[in-house]
């Protein structure tokens, strides 16, 4: 039997300020959803305490991934966590590092060339495609329409082609640096790549999930008016993304804290802030999120289309005078005061000179504000690390969208959620 349910014990906790008031009639089941199902999508375990059909209440139950990803940054320097960040919301690796190397510059006080911040914002945008496609793909595919997930997964691929590309690594890039990245691109390959992909591979996948889903009965019955928040409730419980536009919250941090491409005079020549807009939906339901990521990859396709032809030369790194990043590797081999400045960098007993402070830098990824608190006393490496996650807030609004709802409707809410088991166990 896939499920334990036993028929008058529940492993749930009383709270007299949550737990509702029932008869002594009422008939409950306790059914353990998970940690090992599909339809969670990741290792969360839900206990749920049911009458009948209906979910009486949920408690969402995590710790089963043990990664410690947090502690980490106290024992790797700056550069070296970027191999951790990219590690917790796996759907958009690359993504991950934009808000971490936020974070550390802002605290170097190092700002990243004009070149840099074109190419970041390219690829966050890319990245931000590559979550929202799994996740309308899965939507549809936990409510049995499998052919949606293929037009989405298909598409993912492309992406990886080009991430591979960029950094050498098709899943875990591990591309940026603090002030720059850890190689240059080549722009007579990579425009190509990204024009082809936004340009005719793209668009026809959105229009095919389109034509498939927003006007199919059976999945609008199964999304309309489910799992719904109001603009207050979103407000209430920190929503961010997709989950707290679609509730009707105006937030964007492109548009609220700007950063990279999406600032004026990004490029310290007058260049103006890229132009796009902010999907916003009212009714809060499981329909309105997936209709608010369809919208918000249309945007992105938009804001890429702005930069790709205007992409400037120079280097990717800042000056390596400043002696935040590696110099580039005809320095490292052509001169010795380069080669002198890699080894700086490299030695254990060398590195990093960040000034002591605490700083917060956060970045709008696919499912909303992923930020980084770091702490830094001076040395080479953090003093402490502590990650804002998206998943993890939104997890715990659950209990409340599913109350009332059937067994079947928890599969739809959660996969609205879009929830990474590596952002909830960090």
């Amino acid at each position: 039997m896939p499920y334990t349910m036993e028929k008058g014990v529940s492993l749930l906790v009383d709270n007299p300020l949550t737990t509702p008031q029932l008869s002594a009639e009422s008939n409950l089941w306790t059914l353990n959803f998970g940690p090992q199902h599909p339809a969670t999508h990741t290792v969360i375990r839900l206990v749920l305490e049911l009458d009948g059909e209906r979910v009486v209440r949920c408690v969402p139950i995590i710790g089963y991934l043990h990664s410690g990803f947090e502690k980490n940054a106290e024992v790797l320097d700056y550069n070296q966590y970027m191999t951790i960040v990219n590690r917790m919301d796996y759907l958009e690796p690359i993504a991950n590092e934009m808000a971490w190397v936020r974070a550390v510059e802002t605290l170097f006080g190092v700002d990243p060339t004009p070149r840099c911040k074109v190419y970041r914002t390219i690829l966050g945008e890319l990245g931000r495609i590559q979550s929202h496609l799994l996740c309308v793909g899965a939507a549809a595919l936990d409510l049995g329409a499998f052919t949606a997930f293929l037009f989405g997964f298909n598409e993912r691929e492309r992406i990886y082609d080009i991430v591979e590309y960029v950094s050498g690594s098709r899943f875990h890039t591990s591309w940026n640096r603090v002030g720059g990245a850890m190689k240059d691109v080549d722009d007579k390959i990579f425009v190509p790549m990204v024009k082809k992909f936004i340009d005719d591979t793209l668009p026809k996948a959105i229009d095919d999930i389109e034509k498939l889903l927003n006007r199919l009965r059976i999945f609008i019955d199964r999304t309309q008016g489910i799992g719904a928040i109001s603009t207050a409730e979103a407000l209430s419980w920190s929503l961010s993304g997709p989950v707290a536009r679609a509730s009707g919250v105006m937030r964007d941090i492109r548009k609220d804290d700007p950063y990279f491409c999406f600032e004026n005079n990004w490029d310290g020549q007058g260049a103006a802030a890229v132009d796009f807009k902010v999907p916003i939906m009212q009714t809060g339901d499981v329909l309105a999120r997936y209709l608010v990521r369809l919208e918000e990859m249309k945007q992105s396709i938009a804001i890429i289309r702005q930069l790709i032809d205007r992409i400037p030369g120079g280097p990717m790194n800042v000056s390596p005078e400043g002696k935040d990043v590696l110099p580039p590797k005809s320095q490292v081999y052509g001169s010795i005061e380069g080669l002198i400045q890699h080894f700086e960098m490299v030695m254990t007993n060398r590195g990093f000179t960040p000034p002591a402070g605490e700083v917060y830098g956060c970045c709008e990824t696919a499912n909303g504000e992923l930020g980084y608190y770091v702490v830094s006393d001076g040395g080479k490496v953090p003093w402490r690390a502590r990650t804002r996650p998206p998943s993890f807030i939104h997890l715990s609004v659950l209990p409340k969208m599913i109350e009332g709802h059937t067994v079947s409707d928890v599969v739809a809410v959660l996969g609205s959620l879009n929830i990474i088991a590596a952002e909830l166990d960090r």
